[in-house]
C-alpha cells in the first residue's frame, strides 16, 4: 500500500476513521533526520502493508495537529488505532527500533 499524505482536511476520514492501525511520521522538509530515516519507513510501509496504514504529515503545514499530538521533536512516529494515539516513538535511529515498538504496540 502507498504511503499517504495526511493533512488537517483528511486526517478525520485517513487516520480516525481507517479500519487498520495508522503510522503517522510528523516530520518537515527541512529537517536532516526525518530525511535520513525516510528511507526506513518506506520499507517499513511496504513490509506492514497487510497490517497497517502509513502516512506522513508535515508539522509546518498542519500544526494544529503538530500541537494536538504534542509533538516537539521530529521524526515523531504515533500510531493510531481505532483513532486513538499510542506512545509515540521519537527520533528512531533503526528499523529494528521501529519494529521493536511497534510489536509493543500490538501490530506483528
Amino acid at each position: 500500500m502507498p504511503i499517504i499524505t495526511v493533512t488537517k482536511e483528511n486526517f478525520k476520514t485517513e487516520v480516525e476513521g481507517s479500519d487498520k492501525p495508522v503510522l503517522v511520521d510528523f516530520w518537515a522538509p527541512w529537517c536532516g533526520y526525518c530525511k535520513r530515516i525516510m528511507p526506513v519507513v518506506d520499507t517499513v510501509a511496504s513490509s506492514y502493508a497487510d497490517k497497517l496504514v502509513v502516512g506522513k504529515l508535515n508539522v509546518d503545514d498542519n500544526e494544529e495537529l503538530e500541537d494536538r499530538f504534542e509533538v516537539m521533536t521530529i521524526p515523531t512516529l504515533l500510531l493510531f488505532k481505532d483513532g486513538n494515539a499510542g506512545e509515540p516513538l521519537v527520533n528512531p535511529g533503526s528499523r529494528a527500533e521501529i519494529d521493536k515498538w511497534l510489536s509493543e504496540q500490538g501490530v506483528k
